[in-house]
């Protein structure tokens, strides 16, 4: 992108300098309400007055996007609060995941803890039946 800025905007300068520097004559401006006038060549005035335009441009540009910037000021201040939370959540899920495991172990002793019915007792329960 910046060659392709150098490649329109270079030859634009060179024009527009010489432009100006062809233009040696004098030339008076009068700024009215405070009757000053100033005398310059006609080449410092159309550099003045493009450095000018160049400024308020830039000026203007700046200005334009000063809600996108708020609006980026205001996302990237979102951002760190979803980012902590995120982290936050995931180190509950990990300790939750912790307990998972630890639950499954608890479950697995106490189930090699209780004896196997035999298949009588399976039998009875399937039938409804109950040994006494």
């Amino acid at each position: 992108m910046n060659f392709l800025k150098m490649l329109i905007g270079l030859p634009v300068i060179i024009i527009i300098l010489i432009f100006a520097f062809v233009n040696n004559d004098l030339a008076t401006f009068n700024f009215w309400p405070f009757y000053i006038e100033i005398t310059v060549t006609q080449s410092v005035a159309i550099v003045i007055l493009i450095l000018l335009g160049f400024i308020l441009g830039k000026i203007d540009s700046w200005m334009s996007y000063s809600p996108l910037r708020r609006e980026l000021r205001y996302h990237k201040k979102e951002n760190k609060k979803l980012n902590k939370e995120h982290v936050k959540l995931t180190e509950q899920v990990s300790s939750l995941q912790g307990d998972i495991v630890n639950l499954k172990e608890e479950a697995e002793e106490i189930k090699s803890q209780v004896p196997k019915p035999t298949i009588k007792e399976r039998l009875a329960r399937l039938f409804g039946k109950s040994e006494k």
